[in-house]
């Protein structure tokens, strides 16, 4: 535990700020600078500063070596020792100035590559803050404020940056740069500027200081009372905010009071420091008055109070001033000056409004630019000096308890001072240019324990810290005359930043309870951007070379150092930590020591054992004098008892031949219950052998170290051995290293059962570490089962017969903890064959222990009946079927589907899964087979339909299918597999419960990502094939009500926005799924609500099924099946659902065949109204004849979506999908089943079905399918309207064929000069360009023609008209021919 250097922060945009300060420099000086740096002498300085290494600074040499820039050589000078830095207090802001520009950088988190959180500073603001002509920055610092909320809890409330110039102004400016206020107080530039803040007082006599803010000038020193400069902060920020808010501008705050000293009888003066409020004690204060009065000078009866200043520079060398409180009034003049000037310009303003004068405007604002009146200061002579005629003194830094301080020099020293005797105490030779910081560390509370003096406060140690430039390191000295106690290699162009104040704001009242985070001393690394600061341990300023604890901490550390080195033998490593151990006297340190030996991993355990013996001796021989611990004996003597321990297991799992098992007559049934099970066995082990990534130092083969093994094991007081489970990884390999060799056979059961017992290890834990590598182990036992669990009856028969497994009073009718402790794992346990090897164990164990009780108490005749056999059969068998569960779980998925993670079975799961867990977790399987709706029910009707003879025709005809293909195998073992599982549950797998435990997964899933249209479908398939119309209205009204009806009216809502089939982007912004997905969709929510109305209709006729689960399975606790859930479902009320199937069936319609519609507008104002409402409410819907108006545009709706589909039909582009991809429920617009829906529509909307059929034959002649619209002509029922229609459609075909066909023959032309002028004239005023296939054989015309006289009866109007057209169509077809 020494000093060390550690990073907290770092700096970005470092270049930035140097690139912003530096950026007028030209490039000529920079050229000239470099070529002048690389012409001077450069000395090697390796020899003499290669002493200061040692090996505490290796890791910040390092640190500090790699560089977070590559800079280029131009600016590789030391940059940042030109600039004025600033470090607040809390670390959260740096202010870098030079000259009129500043950067301020404020504190951000971020994460690194690995994940962790960590601060940087980044720049915040960057700027010019001079507004005088030729002034720059002189003296820069940022004050944290406190937050005056009560919730606050240290943090500052914001920071103000107190910024110095050459111009005497002193300006204060927010964290963005907002200038709050600027006051001239001495004409002179700024020095420096230091501040004092509150601290609480650690001693009651000590004086409470208050805080200030200190202005030093080149003669003059300023003094702000830091109460009200905090108030007049808060003011002045609080006015720039609401000027801001409000747009107007900012007014100017009224002036700060402050004190003003003339420093007299010092020639030059270069730094200072305000120790604050001091009073003397009575014999000092007559020797002050005799020196200063004479011999007969007054001496008052109480001691007056003084602000002590120190300054330092030359002429003196350092000098002490004394201000009595009380004989300076703060400057307030100017204040009521600024005031009446306010008053005197703001009249003569208004006057001149008034006469009109305003001609002298500019002159006003020359004299309103002159600078203020300055007060002068108050003379203050010098009390006393240290004159040196020769040296001056550079910089002064007070320490934090306001009694000592560092002063620099030009001779390169660094002086001590003691500000109460005013004498010189230690200087320091060969530090030019350094940089001085202090550090106050707090006595830790546990080395307040070991203190003699526990009941007092605890201590505080001062530490002075050095930077030296010139040689590049940074030192620790203890105070006052304490040695140097830490020394660091760091860069030569660091700055070291001590602030000497906290936050400002702060009284005794308000800090209470407050946690101040500050930095005391932060070192800056330009070249990195790296803050460090040093972490210094209290212990080290105890320079008595007799102190015990810390020559105990070095020999610790020195040990720590020896464990660390990987390159040393054993022997060494065991003579050098003896030496060490022996030598530590503190008890506590002493077991610190001991503990992290025994932690560390290099240490043999020879060694670990012998060390820990030789200790124990030592102590032993001191017990007589009473200078030990018990505990710290009794922790060797329990350590060595563990290390024996762990010898001795691995000795024996070491041994040359392991035991023979003798035969057991219960082994018997075990292997018959092997030989049943074998084939699922070797299925779960072949499917749950895939190949898994893994670490080396994860594998259960790992030997256990013997930290490890220390780790887990405690001893208590009486001698037990009790193991602490802390990771289930930790405990596997524990179990490992004790059992695996006794369930392999490599060693020998009993000896290791005895070693266990003889060290006090519970069985009850024993049992456990058992247990876990038997199922942990599952595939190593899979793959010689016999053997292994004949090992693990021997073990499970040993731990049994110990002292305190099995109660002596155990009465076999009730169940024993000890083999209950068995089942609990059997049942939580994932890995299903290796816990039912071991039931199967447990099992035949327990009836020979029960069995051989009841032999003491009953004849042999008779067998005992017990519950705890009872317990037995039934977890067995529930064991069964979690393994052929699990076994077809891991079936693994085709590829192409959506897959996910396989489902981990357990009797547990299952039974906190509900009644329908089971059904849940073959669902999800069946969702990653991706196995179709029809398949599934097959395999489940050939369950039911399977008996003893379709199993033999099966194995035949399985023996002659021997050269199919191994994909069609695995379908057949895996379908074998799925019917294995439905035997063995048979209610919780009924046909009904499955298919809805499937259709909510898979609308689970689509609910998950809805641009997969075919899970929807597939959700819809298996509600389809779903038995029983009760379970079927259920599931489709909570279909309906949690997934579906959201979307739905989303997608309603947009088409009547919009009044067409919307566009992809918009059907993702406002239903969320694409324009594909949503007509696949809405297709999917009419076939549902189609159910929803089928089994509404069934209902009455079927009763309601009766739910049943496997007595095994009856202690289900969880939640309810689906299919409950479904029967639990109130009725719905048909109208409404037939009324959404309605408008579900149009959407559909309007996004397949794109028809501009608006589809709620082709409903009144009740059909609107019942729209989107609960299924199972009574709404008021549409009655009577419906307004003309709107069924004409029903009609108009209806004919568009026939003529779309007819288009559709004989349209080539639209080809049917691919046979590969799944079919969705509408089929795209080819589907046969459009004209009927546009009937079943027609019907419902009170729109003529005639007219619908009549449009539809007259698109399928228009398009060209004669066939299909013959068929389409016996459904019409007024053929005279149709025969007109056609009538008209066959003129324009022949119109076409005569007149507008290019390639016009001659027997065309001489036809139509002998048609009758009647039939000619018709045909020229036809139209055949509204035909979408005139190119049509004259044998279709002439059999439409034939057509139309059938239809048309003799005494019609244009009865005559096609008798020509059959004439002319007849000639043309002969002429055609001929």
């Amino acid at each position: 535990m020494s000093c060390s250097l550690f990073e907290f922060c770092r700096l970005q945009e470092l270049k930035t700020v140097r690139d912003f300060l530096f950026q007028n420099q030209s490039k000529e000086s920079v050229e000239e600078k470099n070529q002048t740096a690389e012409n001077e002498l450069s000395w090697d300085t390796s020899d003499w500063e290669s002493g200061w290494d040692n090996g505490d600074n290796k890791e910040e040499e390092s640190a500090s070596s790699t560089k977070v820039e590559e800079e280029p050589s131009g600016h590789s000078q030391p940059w940042l020792q030109d600039c004025v830095v600033s470090l607040s207090p809390c670390a959260d802001l740096l202010v870098v100035a030079r000259e009129q520009k500043a950067a301020f950088l404020s504190a951000k988190w971020r994460t690194d590559d690995s994940g962790r959180e960590e601060m940087t500073l980044a720049v915040s603001w960057s700027g010019p803050l001079s507004t005088e002509e030729g002034e720059s920055v002189s003296s820069v610092i940022a004050i944290p404020l406190a937050s005056q909320k009560r919730s606050s809890t240290g943090r500052p409330d914001w920071t103000c940056i107190v910024v110095g110039f050459t111009s005497g102004y002193v300006r204060f400016y927010t964290e963005s740069g907002v200038l709050l206020l600027a006051q001239l107080l001495h004409v002179d530039p700024v020095l420096r500027l230091k501040c004092r803040t509150y601290e609480i007082p650690r001693h009651p006599g000590v004086t409470e200081q208050h805080e200030e803010l200190s202005i030093l000038y080149p003669a003059a020193l300023v003094t702000i009372d830091g109460f009200s400069l905090f108030q007049s902060l808060r003011a002045c920020r609080n006015q720039v905010a609401r000027a801001a808010a409000a747009g107007s501008d900012v007014v100017p705050p009224p002036p700060l009071a402050y004190k003003k000293w003339g420093l007299q009888e010092m020639d030059t003066i270069m730094d200072h420091s305000s120790a604050g409020v001091m009073t003397l004690c009575v014999f000092d204060q007559m020797k002050n008055a005799s020196i200063l009065g004479g011999f007969h000078a007054s001496v008052k009866g109480s001691p007056p109070a003084m602000s002590q200043f120190v300054t330092v520079g030359s002429g003196p060398y350092a000098g002490f001033y004394y201000a009595v409180e009380g004989n300076s009034q703060p400057l307030l003049s100017h204040v009521a000056l600024a005031v009446a000037s306010k008053l005197t310009s703001a009249l003569f303003n208004a006057a001149s409004g008034w006469l009109g004068w305003n001609k002298n405007k500019n002159e006003e604002e020359a004299a309103q630019k002159q600078k203020p009146k300055v007060e002068p200061a108050t003379p203050l002579g010098i009390r006393f000096g240290l004159p040196d005629s020769r040296r001056h003194g550079e910089s002064i830094c007070l320490s934090p308890c306001n009694t000592l301080a560092g002063v620099t020099d030009d001779f390169g020293r660094v002086t001590l001072l003691d500000l109460a005797k005013g004498v010189a105490i230690r200087m320091w030779k060969g530090y030019r240019d350094a940089q001085l910081g202090w550090l106050q560390v707090q006595e830790e509370r546990g080395d307040r324990e070991f203190s003699p003096s526990a009941s007092l406060p605890r201590r505080h140690a001062l530490f002075l810290i050095i930077y030296a430039p010139r040689r590049g390191i940074l030192e620790v000295w203890a105070m006052q005359r304490g040695p140097r106690v830490g020394a660091f290699t760091v860069g030569k162009h660091c700055r070291l930043l001590y602030a000497g104040y906290h936050l400002m704001g702060v009284n005794s009242v308000t800090s209470q309870g407050w946690q101040l985070h500050t930095q005391q001393v932060c070192l800056l690394d330009p070249t990195t951007g790296a803050l460090r600061t040093i972490n210094i341990p209290f212990h080290l300023a105890l320079s008595d070379k007799k102190n015990e604890r810390a020559r105990d901490m070095h020999l610790l550390k020195r040990l720590t150092a020896v464990l660390k080195s990987r390159d040393m033998d054993p022997d060494t490593l065991e003579r050098e930590v003896k030496s060490v151990l022996l030598e530590i006297k503190h008890p506590a340190i002493k077991k610190q020591a001991l503990e992290s030996l025994l932690s560390n991993r290099n240490a043999p355990v020879s060694c670990l054992t012998n060390v820990t013996s030789a200790l124990r001796d030592a102590l032993k021989h001191q017990a007589d004098a009473d200078e030990v611990e018990a505990s710290l004996l009794q922790l060797c003597s329990s350590q060595l008892k563990l290390l024996q321990l762990y010898i001795d297991i691995q000795q024996l799992q070491s041994a040359a031949n392991a035991e023979d098992c003798p035969e057991n007559d219960s082994l018997q049934g075990i292997e018959e219950e092997l030989s049943r099970v074998g084939p699922t066995l070797q299925r779960y082990a072949q499917l749950s052998s895939k190949p898994l990534v893994s670490f080396a130092q994860d594998s259960p083969d790992t030997p256990l170290s013997a930290q490890a093994f220390l780790a887990q094991l405690e001893c208590a007081e009486d001698g037990e051995v009790k193991v602490n489970r802390r990771s289930d990884a930790e405990w596997n390999q524990l179990g490992n290293f004790m059992f695996w060799g006794c369930l392999c056979g490599k060693s020998p059961t009993h000896k290791v059962c005895d070693t266990l017992q003889l060290a006090g290890i519970s069985p009850q834990q024993l049992l456990s570490l058992l247990m876990s590598v038997w199922l942990q182990r599952e595939k190593e036992v899979l793959q010689k089962p016999v053997e292994t669990v004949r090992n693990l009856h021997t073990l499970l028969i040993a731990l049994s017969n110990m002292d305190g497994a099995v109660e002596e009073s155990w009465d076999p009718q009730s169940v024993s903890p000890w083999w209950q402790q068995v089942r609990f794992t059997c049942i939580q346990s994932h890995n299903a064959a290796a816990a039912l090897l071991a039931a199967f164990v447990a099992h035949r164990a327990a009836k020979a222990s029960i069995t051989s009780r009841a032999d003491s108490k009953l004849q042999s005749e008779w067998e005992a009946v017990s519950l705890e056999l009872e317990q037995w059969l039934v977890c067995v068998r529930q064991l069964e079927d979690v393994l052929v569960l699990q076994t077809l779980m891991l079936v693994p998925s085709p590829q192409g589907t959506a897959g996910g993670a396989v489902v981990q079975c357990s009797i547990k799961t299952l039974l906190e899964g509900g009644t329908g867990g089971i059904a849940d977790s073959v669902s999800k399987w069946v969702f990653r087979q991706n196995m179709a709706p029809e398949q599934l029910k097959e395999i489940l009707q050939r369950k039911e339909s399977e008996d003893a003879g379709d199993k033999k025709e099966q194995k035949v005809a399985g023996d002659g299918a021997e050269e199919k293909e191994n994909s069609h195998e695995d379908a057949d073992s895996t379908a074998e597999l799925l019917l294995a599982v439905c035997q063995r549950f048979p209610d919780s797998l009924s046909p009904d419960l499955l298919f809805a435990h499937c259709c909510w997964e898979y609308v689970v899933q689509w609910n998950k990502d809805p641009e997969e249209g075919r899970f929807l479908f597939c959700a819809v398939e298996h509600l389809k094939v779903i038995s029983s119309p009760h379970i079927q209205l259920g599931i489709s009204t909570m279909m309906w009500s949690t997934f579906i009806v959201k979307r739905f009216s989303a997608a309603a809502f947009l088409m009547e926005k919009v009044g067409k089939a919307p566009k992809d982007r918009l059907c993702r912004r406002d239903v969320g799924i694409g324009d594909k997905a949503m007509t696949s969709f809405l297709g999917c929510c009419a076939q549902l609500l189609q159910i929803l109305m089928e089994a509404d209709s069934a209902m009455e006729e079927i009763p309601a099924p009766e739910l049943s689960v496997e007595e095994v399975w009856s202690g289900a606790e969880g939640p309810a099946s689906i299919a409950e859930l479904a029967l639990e479902q109130r009725g719905v009320h048909y109208p409404l659902v037939q009324h959404h199937w309605l408008l579900a069936s149009l959407l559909h319609a309007a996004m397949s065949f794109s028809v501009k519609v608006k589809p709620l507008s082709l409903f009144d104002t009740k059909g609107k109204n019942a729209f989107f409402r609960d299924l199972t409410t009574i709404q008021l819907m549409p009655s009577g004849d419906m307004d003309p108006g709107l069924v004409s545009l029903r009609q108009e709706f209806l004919l568009r979506v026939l003529t779309g589909w007819v288009q559709a039909i004989d349209d080539p582009s639209c080809s049917p999908s691919a046979p590969a991809s799944t079919s969705l429920p509408s089929d795209g617009p080819k589907a046969d089943w459009w004209p009927s829906l546009c009937m079943d529509l027609g019907a419902l909307l009170q729109v003529n079905p005639d007219i619908l059929r009549r449009h539809l034959v007259c698109e399928l002649y228009n398009q060209g399918l004669d066939l299909r619209a013959e068929e389409a002509i016996l459904q019409v029922e007024d053929k005279d309207v149709l025969g007109s229609q056609l009538l008209v459609l066959t003129g324009q075909r022949l119109s076409y064929s005569l007149l507008h066909n290019q390639n016009q023959t001659q027997a065309a032309m001489e036809l139509l000069a002998r048609l009758p002028p009647t039939l000619c004239t018709w045909l020229k005023a036809m139209d055949p360009s509204e035909l979408r296939c005139p190119l049509v054989s004259l044998s279709k015309t002439a059999r439409l023609v034939s057509r139309l006289i059938e239809m048309l009866p003799e005494n019609h109007a244009q009865y005559t008209l096609a008798l020509h057209l059959l004439e002319a169509v007849d000639v043309l077809s002969l002429s055609t021919e001929d």
